[in-house]
């Protein structure tokens, strides 16, 4: 099992957008991982499975009219290469459904549910200009172009491929031109998501990238579904139990949203599925100054390559951000670190694991029968940096009593009191409450369903601030 750190620590943008990466090496299992070329391949027990994807994926491109005549590379262009990519699909018990091969440009880096799998997503797209590729290993020339080396020759692109910039985009044009026509809306609030209401009922489809995952009434549903596949080649997958490394569960009153397989994972990776359980994620500050989190001491060593630091921060990001709310001020205390960890640091990491270990099947359930509101709460932590003087904004939003938001973040300006701390908090929770209400206000509206409301309530009482504002007139000019 690989135990080095992977990441750049000087490079690295810590983001949602780098804990996803993270989350996807760990969902795809690390002691057996997936082939990394055709050669790979060929030498593995499983070789038919990928010999066949392959010639699959081959078909595909040739059925989309992907790849144009094969010709002599022109002298002022200069082709661009290709990377088979090898990918196996699971369901939510980690087992083996599909083998899937694509063929990627090097150019860079009450209701019901189903999930729908779009095959060959990006060869919709149609190319906007002229771009060449290096004739993929793989693909057969034809006999004519046999007469010289096989480097000279490149193919002709007529659709979108992996790889390319503006494959996600022109792919994203064909779907929505497809569902706009059939009277499906969207909006700029939440673009990847389509609705249509009609006589019998309403079908939601949100949109990640070549996943399609449908909620609506089952009549809407189908009709839905054989649409989508006029159109497009896809594979339907059944009622949605496992997306994006979370697992859904079904019930009659609700739905349950958790990531216990991922925190398996997660724990088997760091070595910490043995660990001894602890009943809270951090211990912040201590009596003991060994103990206390903070920037790196006088004499203080950092911690080595060989130490998976940013990859620990990655994955539990990634759980943060998607069920468990409770890591969040943990996780990001220790992200701030990242450039510079030390033993502390990882110590504050195993911690965490360790309360993950005894926490695994913790869980956000949607009740069907809960009272339709959004509530929102938010606070402040006064100099909760006392080393940057900077403080702490949390907040999390509930909709029908289950959480479906959360932050916890470090202010970016200075406050000049614990009240100025506050107003910073409530204006960032502020603003999500304004996006959630209108993103929800729009799909329960175009499905023909009644508003909500939506309410903040401070981490502090009127009267208290009402009190701040008299004693401290000079000080609170500012707000």
């Amino acid at each position: 099992m690989y135990t080095g750190e992977k990441w750049d620590r000087n490079n690295i943008v810590i983001n949602n957008i780098f804990a996803f990466q993270v989350a996807s090496d760990i969902i795809r299992n690390d002691e057996d991982p997936e082939p990394r070329n055709v050669e790979e391949c060929r030498h593995r027990n499983d070789w038919p499975k990928w010999k066949e994807a392959i010639q699959a994926e081959l078909n595909s491109l040739t059925k989309r009219e992907v790849f144009g005549p094969v010709v002599q590379t022109p002298e002022d262009v200069k082709p661009v290469g290709y990377k088979w990519v090898f990918v196996r699909k699971r369901n939510e018990n980690n087992e083996i459904i599909r083998y899937k091969a694509r063929l990627v440009a090097q150019v860079s880096e009450g209701l019901d549910m189903r999930l729908m799998d779009v095959i060959t997503t990006y060869l919709y797209g149609s190319m906007d200009n002229d771009i060449y590729m290096k004739i993929p290993e793989g693909f057969k020339l034809p006999e004519a172009n046999n007469t010289k080396p096989r480097s000279m020759y490149s193919i002709k692109l007529q659709r979108s491929l992996y790889g390319l910039k503006q494959s996600g985009r022109m792919w994203y044009n064909r779907l929505s031109e497809y569902l706009l026509k059939e009277g499906y809306v969207n909006n700029p609030i939440c673009p990847c998501i389509f609705i249509k209401k009609s006589e019998t009922g309403f079908a939601i489809i949100a949109v990640y990238v070549d996943d399609l995952n449908l909620v609506g009434t089952p009549e809407e549903l189908t009709r839905t579904t054989n649409y989508l596949k006029k159109e497009f080649e896809m594979k339907d997958l059944g009622k949605t139990k496992f997306c994006l490394g979370l697992q859904i569960e079904h019930f009659p009153n609700g739905v349950l949203v958790h990531q216990s397989t991922y925190i398996k994972k997660v724990l088997k990776r760091f070595y910490m599925d043995k660990a001894h359980p602890l009943s809270s994620p951090m211990v912040v500050r201590s009596l003991d100054v060994k103990k206390t989190i903070s920037s790196l001491r006088k004499n203080e060593e950092l911690l080595g390559p060989e130490v998976p630091y940013l990859s620990a921060i990655g994955a539990l990001m990634y759980l943060a951000n998607c069920t468990r709310p409770d890591i969040a001020f943990s996780v990001n205390l220790l992200a701030r670190y990242s450039s510079a960890p030390t033993r502390r640091h990882w110590n504050g990491i195993k911690h965490i694991l360790r309360y993950l270990r005894g926490t695994t099947d913790m869980s956000l359930f949607y009740s069907r029968e809960s009272k339709q509101q959004l509530l929102g709460y938010a606070d402040a932590g006064y100099l909760s940096d006392p080393h940057k003087g900077r403080s702490q904004t949390g907040y999390v939003f509930n909709c029908n009593g289950t959480a479906i938001s959360w932050r916890s973040v470090k202010q970016t300006m200075v406050a000049t009191s614990s009240n100025h701390s506050e107003i910073l908090a409530i204006h960032e929770a502020s603003r999500e409450c304004i996006w959630l209400r209108s993103m929800i206000q729009h799909i329960r509206e175009s499905c023909g369903l009644s508003s909500i409301k939506g309410f903040v309530l401070l981490g502090f009482t009127g009267k208290v601030f009402n009190e701040a504002v008299l004693t401290y007139q000079e000080q609170l000019k500012e707000l």
